[in-house]
């Protein structure tokens, strides 16, 4: 839901785990789509015994809980994050596996050789990269020419747009970085792979505490409008949308798979 446009703000952004597990924390408990956003992408990997992986941007880890039977298949996985801070939750959640090792890696420059993965993950993060064409070719370098790429991301009309309508009142706006979207990643990935396809996870949030939703909204960097709104305002102005005591909100979230054939 918000736009950071170079590396030192994405740094501060997930200096550490703290506003990234708010925002996973609303998801988890108001997310219609019982299945979960974590348990779909990992249901849509193709992950063949000695396979080598490569995540980038790994985040806290946490979708890799619950999946050691998959962690244990690859042949070999790497567990990449651009923050150190990130890259330390990481570690603590998924654990200590023989086959698995934790590095700090700029997508922009991935320190490997050519053709060296079968399998390079990059959910929820290419919007952020400074220089995104350069990062989807070390990407196309380092994987096998029989190898997939998979990179989950938004759409354009899902929470951001949502906020923009029932808070424009406080110039919060609608600043989605649109960067690599449902909408647009298609056609960037065209232009590194010939095989693009993209899989829509259908899902909205259903929320019965809007404290929680709040919480969320200040987690964002790019709230920075209501630093002077009082919190109970906000809080207010969101329950007048509440119907039978619930807030709908929606959501647009996919995954695109890309490969050479």
């Amino acid at each position: 839901m918000e736009t950071i446009n170079n590396a030192s703000l994405v740094k501060k952004q997930y200096a550490n785990s703290a506003n990234l597990s708010t925002r996973i924390s609303l998801h988890d408990k108001y997310s219609t789509n019982k299945m979960g956003f974590g348990n779909w992408i990992f249901s849509n990997y193709e992950i063949e015994p000695g396979m080598k992986v490569l995540e980038l941007g790994c985040g806290t880890g946490d979708m890799w809980k619950g999946h050691d039977d998959l962690i244990a298949t690859c042949g070999k996985l790497v567990l990449s994050d651009f923050s150190e801070g990130m890259l330390e939750t990481a570690k603590a959640t998924v654990g200590e596996h023989d086959n698995t090792e934790f590095r700090v890696i700029d997508i922009q420059s991935i320190p490997f050789e050519d053709e060296s993965f079968d399998v390079v993950i990059a959910n929820m993060m290419l919007y952020h990269v400074p220089d995104l064409k350069l990062g989807l070719r070390e990407v196309r370098r380092v994987l096998k020419k029989t190898g997939k790429f998979y990179c989950a991301t938004y759409g354009e009309h899902g929470i951001a747009e949502y906020m923009a309508q029932k808070l424009g009142r406080y110039g919060v706006e609608d600043k989605l970085n649109k960067s690599f979207t449902i909408q647009n990643g298609g056609t960037l990935l065209g232009g590194f792979f010939p095989r693009v396809e993209l899989l829509e996870y259908k899902d909205s949030l259903a929320v019965t505490n809007v404290e929680d939703l709040v919480d969320y909204i200040y987690s964002l960097s790019s709230m920075t409008s209501l630093a002077s709104v009082p919190r109970q305002e906000i809080l207010d102005t969101l329950s007048e949308n509440v119907r039978d005591g619930v807030l709908s909100v929606p959501k647009e979230y996919g995954m695109f798979v890309a490969s050479e054939s």
